[in-house]
């Protein structure tokens, strides 16, 4: 189990999404994160996987932070258990937990790194 899904492993408030369900669409204004628990994400952009998330990724992380419309669009590629982390959660695990805040930027770091590579 990795260190983030650790910090939600006893979480009961769990959301319960079928394959093919879409938690979130692009455009849409994002109130909450999301941590996968159980089952398998697709990150969506102009109609392409962009990134198939599993337990213990986050997602949905950057409307938290900046509170602008959703950027992509998550499904359920299987049946999965999320935990919702609204911003008042958010801002509360950032202040009490720093380890959360440093792995938030890491998982962001990582992906800005991977869709926009330096050139060589």
């Amino acid at each position: 189990m990795t260190q983030k899904l650790k910090l939600f492993e006893n979480a009961s408030d769990t959301l319960h999404f079928h394959m093919g369900e879409t938690v979130f669409a692009d455009g849409e204004p994002g109130a909450e994160m999301y941590v996968i628990r159980a089952g398998k994400v697709d990150i969506v952009q102009k109609g392409k996987v962009v990134e198939t998330l599993e337990p213990g990724n986050m997602f949905g992380e950057m409307a938290l932070i900046d509170s602008a419309p959703r950027s992509a669009t998550a499904v359920a590629n299987t049946d999965c258990e999320l935990v919702a982390i609204n911003a008042k959660r958010f801002e509360f695990m950032v202040q009490e937990t720093p380890n959360f805040a440093l792995t938030v930027m890491k998982v962001m770091t990582d992906r800005l790194r991977r869709y926009f590579p330096q050139s060589q």
